[in-house]
């Protein structure tokens, strides 16, 4: 699979009194390109929740905002794995303008724990996720 992208509009409520995207958001917006790259890969994870207690927390991110989003811009949100830890997922996440890379304007890698959802301890990767993460990888050589 190539980059996977998810569309994303800016409302008045993602915005400053400038009407400039509040810098936390850009988070938020890679958080749900990440769901939906799961979704898209067939994974949902209330499923993984309630199959096999799995929950995922990301563990650290690292941001770069290279330039503001506006009110109303239409923005494209990437996510790619990059890593596979034994119960880690690292992915590198790119917020584009006006399509795929026709103006960047912040970069991100965020690292992504399993977690058992009863004791919030570490725990490998459910084999689906494996599998999907591993085909990502081999593509992506």
């Amino acid at each position: 699979m190539n980059e996977f992208l998810w569309p994303v509009r800016i409302y008045y409520e993602d915005t400053d009194n400038g009407g400039v995207v509040y810098y936390a958001n850009y988070l938020k917006f890679m958080e749900r390109a990440r769901t939906e790259w799961l979704r898209h890969c067939g994974i949902e994870q209330d499923e993984l929740l309630r199959e096999e207690r799995v929950i995922f927390a990301v563990r650290s991110a690292s941001v770069d905002f290279l330039k503001p989003a506006h009110f109303n811009d239409l923005l494209l949100i990437s996510a790619r794995p990059v890593k596979r830890g034994g119960a880690s997922l690292t992915f590198e996440q790119t917020v584009y303008r006006d399509g795929v890379q026709a103006e960047t304007l912040c970069t991100g890698r965020v690292r992504v724990a399993c977690l058992n959802a009863d004791d919030f301890r570490p725990r490998p990767l459910p084999a689906r996720v494996a599998r999907v993460v591993v085909a990502e990888l081999q593509d992506a050589d």
